[in-house]
Order: structure tokens, then C-alpha cells, then sequence
């Protein structure tokens, strides 16, 4: 079973991440008008964003003790996914790497069976697909992105291993997905990524939107400085 990269790492936790508080309320932006988000020379629409992200609350809704997403949570971490599939995407094209639609659902069928197996150890049952990506932020009806991510992800490590997967938690892992890391961080330079501050901003360590600063309300007093890091590539 291949490894996860740290990212979807989190899937099998069953464990939400709040990526950023309140509704950020800046009206401009550095993006064309009605996009969410520029990635390279491709726009993600407010259009789009706004039918995934009820993609995402419907599903939401049947579990609304287990998944306690918010609203802003939820538009977050869809525009994040959203992005991030983007940026694998360039990282597969500049490393030559391909997969085919069995590779990608191999890989959506192992972070599934993982994150059964470790819900079912917590005691939780009954736990399906559509749980495991909603509780993470990620529409169940891209899935099959979810899984192209990972295949992504699964081909570069072996090729950063000189064709073969490497064991988990060695060395030669350890070595691998720090590989992946880097040339995450460089697609995702290369893409020249624009956020419509409507939505927050990108946080290219944790390759993540978050809240924008000064864009959402504060108790009266001296502003409180916000960290700078992350929000630009540094690689």
C-alpha cells in the first residue's frame, strides 16, 4: 500500500483543519473580476468555487456532529483543494510523470481503505468515501482528483527513489518527500498563483488558503502584527 504524503496524511484521521476565521470582507483584488483564484494562465471561477463549496455543505450536512465544518471552512479548504490539484498538476508536467485513471483509483482506494481502518479503530462505523473527503474539505464529487493527487504524488516519490517505492519511514522515504516537497513548492512558484483576497490568502507551507489579514473584524486597540510566513514560495 503506497505511502500518503503528508498532506493527505490527514485523511485518514478524520480529523477537519480549520485553515483560517471569519469572513474576510475586501473587495479588491489582484485577480480578474469573478475569479476566486488565477493558477498560472487558468482561472478558478467564483462560479466554480461557489458550486463546489455546496457540492461540499450538502454532504456536510448528513454529519454535522462529525464534520463541524464552518461556512468559511468550507469555502477555504475548497478553494485550497481546488488549487492544490492545480499545482500537482504542474508538478507532473515539469517531472514527465503520467498516470492513468487505474493508477488514480488505486490511490483513492487506498487512502480509503487506511482511513477505515483507522476510523474503525476509534470507533467509529459506518465510515463511507464521502465522510472521509468531507472531512477533510474536499467535495465528494472530486474524488477522482483526490485520488490523480495522490497517484501524482505516489510516482514522483518512486521516481525520486530511483523507480522504486521506498519503505515507509526510512531514510530513503524521508529523502523522497522532501524531494516532493521542494518541487511542490516550485510548481507552485512557477505557477505565479494569484487569491482574491475575498477568500484569504495562500500559505505556500502549508500549500493552504487562510484568512487574509486586516480582512476580518477585531476588538478595538492596537492591531496585532501578522505573520508573513508562507506567503510567499521559498524554494
Amino acid at each position: 500500500m503506497s505511502k500518503l504524503s503528508p498532506v493527505l496524511r490527514r485523511l485518514v484521521k478524520l480529523s477537519a483543519v480549520a485553515l483560517g476565521v471569519g469572513l474576510v470582507a475586501t473587495a479588491c483584488s489582484p485577480a480578474k473580476a469573478g475569479a476566486a483564484a488565477i493558477v498560472g494562465n487558468q482561472r478558478i471561477t467564483i462560479a466554480t468555487l461557489d458550486t463546489e463549496v455546496t457540492n461540499l455543505s450538502q454532504t456536510v450536512k448528513l454529519y454535522p456532529t462529525t464534520v463541524p465544518l464552518s461556512q468559511v471552512e468550507q469555502t477555504q479548504q475548497t478553494l485550497t483543494w481546488l488549487i492544490r490539484f492545480q499545482i500537482n498538476d504542474e508538478l507532473a508536467r515539469q517531472a514527465g510523470i503520467t498516470v492513468s485513471s487505474a493508477q488514480a483509483q488505486q490511490a483513492l482506494d487506498d487512502i480509503y481503505a487506511q482511513a477505515k481502518s483507522s476510523a474503525q479503530a476509534q470507533g467509529i462505523s459506518n465510515v463511507t468515501l464521502n465522510l472521509i473527503l468531507v472531512a477533510n474539505g474536499i467535495p465528494p464529487n472530486l474524488s477522482q482528483e483526490v485520488g490523480r493527487y495522490q497517484a501524482i504524488n505516489n510516482e514522483f516519490v518512486k521516481q525520486a527513489n530511483g523507480g522504486t517505492e521506498p519503505a515507509s519511514d526510512t531514510p530513503a522515504a524521508n529523502a523522497a518527500t522532501a524531494q516532493l516537497t521542494k518541487a511542490r513548492c516550485q510548481a507552485a512558484k512557477a505557477l505565479t498563483i494569484q487569491v482574491n483576497p475575498q477568500f484569504g490568502q495562500l500559505n505556500y507551507n502549508q500549500v493552504a488558503i487562510v484568512a487574509a489579514p486586516g480582512s476580518v473584524s477585531r476588538a478595538a486597540g492596537p492591531a496585532k502584527s501578522t505573520s508573513q510566513a508562507g506567503l510567499s514560495p521559498t524554494c
